[in-house]
């Protein structure tokens, strides 16, 4: 009886801990090197100056290129140097997250340092994927602006 309550436990530890097919199919696309050429704002009609994953402005971004090692989860964006940005490497582990409330899958990351330690306090991001190919990427994340809800569109194509 010890051996199948041990048994099962393994069993319901394992599962819990799988990744839903859905999700192992996006990790999949999402592996590779991408850039990110469009960073904009839905719902303002305003000017929008933003400090994205309290790093950089929005306009650091544009260009940046986004790299995603599916077999360990971790990755890098780079951010070329000039007078409005501090360049170099930002390293990161993330996954993909499903969402059963809205069936919308999330891109979540945090950041670690180069020996993949967590440097974040297990804090972190979430984007809302919503187009996702071989070729092209488009995620959203929700903020607010002066009281009203604007969503942060990153467009990527792979390399």
């Amino acid at each position: 009886m010890k051996k199948m309550i041990w048994l099962f436990s393994i069993v319901l530890l394992v599962s819990s801990c799988s990744v839903s097919k859905d999700a192992r199919g996006k990790r999949n696309l999402l592996s590779g090197t991408w850039t990110l050429n469009n960073v904009s704002f839905e719902g303002n009609t305003g000017n929008v100056k933003a400090v994205l994953f309290n790093d950089v402005e929005d306009i650091c971004l544009e260009g940046s290129e986004w790299f995603f090692r599916d077999n360990n989860s971790t990755g890098r964006y780079t951010i070329s140097p000039s007078t409005l940005c501090n360049g170099g490497d930002r390293y990161i582990r993330w996954s993909v997250v499903e969402r059963e409330e809205n069936y919308t899958s999330q891109l979540q990351f945090k950041f670690i340092n180069e020996k993949n330690q967590d440097i974040s306090g297990g804090a972190g991001y979430r984007l809302n994927i919503e187009t996702l190919t071989e070729y092209a990427m488009i995620l959203k994340s929700n903020v607010m602006v002066d009281g009203t809800a604007v969503n942060v569109v990153y467009e990527f194509t792979k390399k």
